[in-house]
């Protein structure tokens, strides 16, 4: 039987981004160090066929400090932590690596300096993410109000609109987070904003390739999972761009292909926590099902490496 012919458009940058990968290394290294159990507070990053592979190595994820014995090691999530989780784990003299991505870290740093110079901060985020009580963990109750929309703009309550700061999370729609940013400028002229963009390198290139994609194709997938948030952003700015059939999928086996029927061209990217391996399986499944040729749509070239914590390299 003669397979349909299908234009596969595959969005370069794409999957695993530094942060994700320093994360799942240092998992590994902590093993290797240490040997199994060692526990990881919240999963490491946000896709269950890493978090499964790293349970079967070894480690085991909870979701609270409490969960942890003290006797073993325990890793903090590539997301960040409050400051209290740290203090906690030094008070029970735990051994501890924090695995949070260093530009996660860099917006903790920009909280904490605009509190010490007497700022408020707004951070633009989503309520209950990781990312976000993290970020807002960094600081003292009330110091920190968060807006999720424009609409909360006009409701968002400061002490004082003169001594204002805002933050963002770093896995946000650029576009969506600049019309709060016009929003929040517009309400607080005096706000302080970061030197540079809070919004990380990753997340950017990933929605500028989907964004130069999504015209070309008739339907368009994000491998990623479903609590991952800048995979889900990938589908909404896909959308947004003009490609009406935009669809998260964990792996090949959540393709609905019914809904696929009839397409000649097909986009394909995935968010910053899904490994290659997925993106190639979903590749795989077209191959079967298509005659399919595959074109990359490059908009950016990344070589970010980040180093893992000096502890992991020192001998045990």
């Amino acid at each position: 039987m003669t397979m349909p012919p299908l234009t596969l458009y595959l969005a370069a940058p794409r999957g695993f981004c530094a942060g994700v990968d320093r994360a799942i290394k240092i998992v590994e290294m902590a093993l290797e160090k240490w040997g199994a159990p060692v526990f990881v507070r919240h999963e490491i990053v946000h896709n269950k066929f890493v978090v499964d592979d790293l349970r079967d190595k070894g480690a085991v994820f909870v979701e609270e400090l409490d969960e942890c014995p003290d006797d073993r090691p325990v890793i903090f999530s590539a997301h960040g932590v409050p400051k209290a989780v740290p203090a906690a784990a030094a008070k029970r003299e735990m051994v501890f690596v924090d695995a949070t991505c260093p530009l996660v870290s860099k917006v903790h740093i920009e909280a904490q300096r605009h509190h010490d110079n007497g700022l408020q901060m707004i951070m633009i985020g989503h309520e209950g993410h990781p990312e976000t009580v993290g970020t807002m963990g960094q600081l003292p109750e009330g110091e920190v109000l968060l807006v999720e929309t424009v609409a909360d703009v006009a409701t968002v309550t400061p002490r004082d609109p003169a001594k204002l700061a805002f933050v963002t999370q770093t896995t946000l729609s650029v576009d969506d987070t600049s019309d709060i940013v016009a929003a929040l400028q517009a309400r607080f002229p005096a706000i302080v904003g970061p030197h540079k963009e809070d919004i990380c390198y990753a997340t950017t290139n990933r929605q500028e390739a989907v964004k130069a994609m999504a015209p070309k194709c008739d339907a368009m997938l994000v491998v990623g999972a479903p609590n991952s948030s800048n995979s889900k952003r990938l589908v909404e700015v896909g959308s947004k761009a003009g490609c009406n059939y935009s669809q998260l999928v964990q792996r090949a086996t959540d393709i609905d292909w019914r809904a696929l029927d009839g397409i000649a061209s097909m986009g394909i990217t995935a968010g910053a926590s899904a490994p290659e391996v997925l993106i190639n399986e979903v590749i795989d499944a077209f191959k079967h099902r298509y005659n399919v040729t595959v074109e990359v749509v490059e908009t950016a070239k990344e070589n970010v490496e980040f180093k893992v914590p000096r502890v992991l390299r020192e001998p045990a």
